[in-house]
């Protein structure tokens, strides 16, 4: 109960976890820490990343790959759970694939200065942590079938130019799936997608051979 001005008021308060914390953290606690001669890799993502491990389950059981990504997360949801779920499971990578959410606004009005100063971040924690950042271009998407008009296939451009700029800037690798995957809309080809954003077991092909490319060449870099 409040009182204000003569007013009493009564007030809820309902606990949020707007990172999601809750949802890896038993299973990041069940996880084994890394052997001497593991190179694990966290993948750090939204729905792209999630379903990846559905799409095709050997891919991180066959690999010492730990998949931490949430459906419909934005890049600052991800900053806020970044030490939890990537820098305390000591891995000695962690792919960053964050953006598209932010552009169509699913935690609100966000820039793509603002979109580039949250993956910036993450980099620079995983450096300080002495974990190897490879940031990912935003897969190309024509439109937010739950956000239409929001004309995501010229932002993205402009975004993964603004992300190539900054990994040249702190020496981590680029890698860059939206010149493998788009079609001349600047939006993913039928085969590849089944709603212009989220990727077929096809996309995850090509997916996964540039990604495990990008690591193995990561992990030898000094």
């Amino acid at each position: 109960m409040l009182s204000f001005l003569g007013l009493t008021i009564t007030s809820k308060i309902k606990a949020q976890d707007w990172p999601n914390l809750e949802k890896y953290k038993n299973a990041n606690a069940e996880l084994p820490p890394p052997s001497e001669s593991e190179n694990r890799v966290v993948f750090m993502g939204n729905s792209i990343t999630e379903m990846w491990i559905g799409a095709h389950p050997e891919f991180f059981k066959e690999h010492p790959y730990v998949n931490r990504g949430i459906g419909g997360q934005t890049t600052p949801q991800m900053l806020l759970r970044f030490r939890q779920d990537v820098i305390d499971l000591n891995p000695k990578v962690v792919v960053i694939l964050a953006g598209t959410n932010d552009i169509a606004g699913n935690t609100g009005p966000m820039t793509l200065e603002q979109i580039h100063d949250n993956i910036l971040s993450m980099v620079e924690l995983a450096k300080a942590n002495g974990i190897k950042p490879i940031v990912c271009s935003v897969l190309p998407a024509y439109d937010y079938p739950w956000r239409p008009g929001l004309e995501p296939n010229i932002k993205i451009p402009k975004l993964n130019s603004m992300l190539k700029n900054m990994t040249e800037a702190q020496g981590v690798m680029y890698l860059d799936y939206f010149s493998e995957m788009a079609d001349d809309r600047n939006g993913l080809p039928s085969e590849l997608t089944t709603d212009e954003v989220h990727v077929t077991k096809a996309g995850y092909d090509i997916m996964e051979t540039m990604v495990k490319e990008a690591i193995d060449k990561t992990l030898k870099s000094k």
